[in-house]
């Protein structure tokens, strides 16, 4: 059976414009709200209420609706709810997991939403590590009627404007390469940043937060601790890299296989980088084909890469392929093999 389109494949979820569509045009009448940045999604479902259901007078044409007090019975008749001083009604469900739904359940909930007045939004909301599969015969009823949108991180400017807002609202300021560092250590999920935003400017002393503000408290996530390995493969520093990938064989939530293909991409970023030295084609280059959406990001690549000689990044993603197939395919220990791939990329086997 074919798989429906994969994420990757949606319309790009660009908030300003969703919201100014929104109050252009008003709302939908049912929506299927999924993704990562579920701070977004909150934000953006908010304004749907805002339109919907003003303040005040929410009890009467508000229907909200968990996985546990959910059922396709309450689901029709919140739907079928006339509004009461509003203009119309919204219905607000979150946490259903969609994927688990018995063949009953799918038919008496796409009977459901067939007909939705004009008077009534109905919006599903799945939490950030949902991820659904759209073979499913729930997901072709929602899809053929659905506004569907798939909730992921911000473009780059856009992202680096609301962090500078977020510490202005703390009573700091923060220099521009110290925002990109840290987007590029915490990531770029707004529900991510939140926590590190408020830590950093709790610990900064001055009013103008700086890179080594961010480097002495942010939380780093395992693509940044994984390039600060490859950095230290380098330099030659191979005790600190092994540390380094210690931390992250010790961290329960990040699974073996992923550390490895981690690893795989940046080294292949790396050895990007050096082809772009190599070929005169500078950080430009590096930034357009790979997606790279800071010059400070591909700095930190290009320096990488004059760390390696070409026949050594080119070993080294020779070595990560072959530790991804030896994970799906030996009986090795999956740490040790992953020890290994590392070990070997630091005594410079390319260049052997």
């Amino acid at each position: 059976m074919a798989k429906a389109k994969k994420s990757k494949d949606l319309p790009k979820f660009i908030y300003n414009d969703e919201v100014r569509k929104l109050n252009q045009q008003g709302p939908e009448r049912l929506y299927f709200v999924w993704g990562p940045e579920d701070y977004l999604s909150d934000q953006f479902v908010g304004e749907i209420r805002k339109i919907c259901v003003p303040d005040g007078i929410a009890d009467f044409s508000y229907h909200k609706f968990n996985e546990r007090d959910f059922s396709a019975r309450a689901l029709a008749d919140a739907i079928d709810s006339v509004p009461f001083l509003t203009e119309r009604t919204m219905v607000e469900v979150r946490g259903l997991d969609l994927n688990k739904l018995t063949e009953d359940e799918v038919e008496d909930i796409a009977a459901a939403i067939k007909d939705i007045p004009d008077y009534c939004t109905v919006v599903f909301v799945e939490p950030s590590e949902f991820e659904p599969d759209k073979r499913k015969k729930i997901y072709k009823k929602f899809t053929k009627n659905c506004c569907e949108l798939y909730v992921n991180a911000q473009p780059a400017d856009a992202l680096v404007n609301w962090v500078g807002r977020r510490f202005a609202a703390e009573g700091k300021r923060i220099e521009t390469n110290a925002i990109q560092r840290l987007i590029f250590v915490s990531g770029n999920l707004m529900n991510m940043l939140i926590p590190e935003i408020e830590k950093i400017a709790g610990y900064a002393k001055s009013e103008i937060v700086t890179v080594e503000d961010v480097d002495a408290v942010a939380h780093h996530i395992p693509e940044a601790v994984v390039f600060q390995m490859v950095e230290c493969l380098g330099n030659g520093e191979t005790g600190k890299a092994m540390f380094y990938l210690d931390e992250l064989l010790g961290n329960k939530d990040c699974d073996v296989n992923y550390v490895v293909a981690i690893l795989g991409l940046q080294m292949r970023k790396v050895y990007a980088a050096k082809m772009a030295i190599e070929c005169g084609g500078g950080k430009e280059y590096l930034m357009k084909n790979f997606g790279i959406p800071y010059e400070s990001y591909a700095n930190n690549y290009m320096n990488a890469a004059r760390r390696y000689s070409v026949n050594q990044l080119k070993r080294a993603v020779e070595l990560c392929a072959e530790t991804d197939y030896k994970l799906k395919s030996s009986g090795i220990s999956e740490k040790e093999l992953v020890k290994e791939c590392v070990m070997r990329i630091a005594i410079g086997e390319g260049n052997v």
